[in-house]
């Protein structure tokens, strides 16, 4: 690029951060990250046709991989790695891969972000149909650049995420999602903005995408892995919620943990395998089996 990515761009508001009292330093830096939402609202249209991407991958039996370098790897990371226990998806579905690899997780791999034939390597492995998604907030990485240019040419659909207008990602990418937070606080350090922008952007694709996908009942959990006490007591109470008074404990062990299936049981008077049958004619969606005509399933936005 002939000039700087905004993202390297000067801050003025920020000029005398530290000289400012420890009061008003916490104050300055949460307001700063306001702008991170605006940015992210501003490219909905945009979150919307990449939602579409994934859904359509995943009902086609695809996979999502998202790349990344540094943040934006480790922000990849959190994201796949948090879907299975919150909606019960397979853990082969979403994949991130960071640049540097799993010990990028923890400790900077200088280079890493530098190596586009790593890059490419790290998509060998997707084939037509599936989604891979580049997160870059100068939208230059060339890590993620190769990735997402080998993706493409092997066939999958490909998105970038970059916080720089103009940037190379999104005109590598089929779509790209211009989340732009201008100048970080703290000059350059793009885990600030960029970054909860780049988080809020990639949570809408996947928890959008998994709600179209019948993984959510109205705005509640109700495929959750119950993993610890706290989420077996919230499947117990999801349960009471949604069939009423109930021996809540008693279903869930009757349908093996379940709360669809658990629900289903109690709001139809059939046993486990019936309720299994009718989830599974209904692609999951809990709605369409306990709610019959009065559901109407929303179609994605014609953005």
């Amino acid at each position: 690029m002939s000039e700087l990515p905004s993202t390297e761009g000067f801050d003025p508001a920020t000029v005398d951060i530290d000289r400012l009292d420890h009061v008003e330093l916490s104050r300055l830096l949460v307001e700063t990250q306001r702008g991170a939402v605006d940015a992210a609202a501003a490219a909905a249209a945009e979150i919307a046709r990449a939602t579409t991407l994934v859904v359509e991958a995943i009902e086609d039996g695809r996979r999502v991989v998202l790349v990344g370098a540094g943040t934006s790897g480790r922000l990849a990371v959190l994201d796949a790695a948090e879907l299975p226990p919150t909606f019960g998806v397979d853990p082969e579905l979403f994949q991130a891969r960071i640049a540097g690899g799993d010990s990028a997780l923890r400790r900077a791999v200088e280079g890493a972000e530098d190596d586009a034939e790593a890059g490419a390597r790290a998509v060998a492995d997707v084939g037509i149909g599936d989604v891979v998604i580049g997160i870059s907030a100068s939208g230059g990485a060339p890590f993620v650049r190769a990735a997402i240019a080998a993706a493409r040419a092997r066939g999958a659909r490909t998105v970038g995420i970059v916080n720089a207008p103009g940037a190379p990602l999104t005109r590598d990418a089929e779509l790209a999602i211009v989340a732009a937070t201008g100048a970080e606080p703290i000059q350059g350090s793009t885990r600030m903005r960029a970054g909860t922008a780049q988080k809020l952007v990639l949570n809408a694709i996947s928890t959008g995408a998994l709600i179209r996908l019948g993984k959510t009942y109205r705005n509640r959990m109700v495929d959750l892995v119950a993993t610890n006490a706290k989420l077996r007591a919230r499947s117990e109470r999801l349960v009471r919620d949604l069939a009423g008074d109930v021996d809540a404990r008693g279903l869930l062990d009757a349908a093996a943990g379940s709360v669809k299936v658990a629900v289903v049981m109690a709001r139809r008077s059939v046993e486990r395998a019936e309720a299994e049958r009718l989830l599974e004619a209904a692609h999951g969606r809990l709605a369409a089996v306990i709610d019959g005509p009065a559901w109407t399933r929303v179609p994605p936005s014609s953005v």
